[in-house]
């Protein structure tokens, strides 16, 4: 579904964000006080426009709370990226986003006012951390509140050329098997009588100590 994105900054991060949702085809505006960046982008973003987020009434000008999604993605300026987020609010923004550089600086933002707090290279070294320690997760995403969901692949062969039934994952192991995908077929919500096989993706859901502790029986080939 097509939304209206706006981003303040056109830093690693803000321009990444930029690309990632044109290349999505949806409907972005660019906010960044440096001309050149600006520019530079022109012919990437929906709109892009030279404006200063700490001015309120350049913000109002712009009509951002009409948007679904402003992201604050400000670099080092903390000072910058607290006020322009405090501002959006005032504004009325729905839904600010807001890049943070620390914990302390996540915290303010917080309180502040922004409904969706993110630091990406923590976010990311955590991810490459995951994937470095359980090589079968393919993906993994924390739902909060302890659980997750996770995309492990098969490798060890006691779990392999038994159904579902017979493995009985969600007794033995906590978990409940969302889909499995082979390399000529994805099988969502399988039955029962579906058959695992070496290779074999399986998307679970469920603790994430038992998301974790399923990947570590299946990785290894026996």
């Amino acid at each position: 579904m097509k939304q209206t994105y706006a981003i303040v900054g056109l830093g690693r991060f803000g321009s990444s964000l930029l690309e990632s949702l044109i290349n999505a085809d949806q409907e972005v505006l660019v906010i960044d006080k440096d001309p050149n960046l600006v520019e530079s982008y022109m012919d990437i973003a929906t709109h892009a426009v030279i404006a200063d987020a700490q001015d309120e009434d350049a913000l109002r000008d712009l009509d951002l709370a009409s948007f679904d999604h402003v992201v604050v993605a400000i670099g080092h300026n903390q000072q910058a990226s607290i006020l322009t987020t405090i501002l959006l609010k005032d504004l009325g923004v729905r839904h600010v986003v807001a890049k943070a550089e620390n914990n302390l600086h996540a915290r303010v933002l917080d309180k502040v006012g922004a409904d969706q707090v993110v630091r990406p290279e923590s976010e990311m070294a955590h991810r490459l951390a995951e994937q470095l320690m359980t090589p079968n997760l393919l993906n993994f995403i924390d739902l909060g509140d302890k659980h997750s969901l996770g995309e492990i692949k098969i490798g060890n062969l006691r779990f392999a050329n038994k159904e579902i039934a017979e493995l009985d994952v969600r007794k033995q192991y906590g978990l409940t098997i969302i889909s499995i995908r082979s390399q000529d077929r994805v099988v969502i919500t399988p039955d029962p009588d579906e058959i695992i096989q070496i290779g074999d993706v399986l998307t679970v859901v469920g603790a994430t100590k038992d998301v974790k502790h399923f990947e570590s029986l299946v990785a290894k080939i026996r």
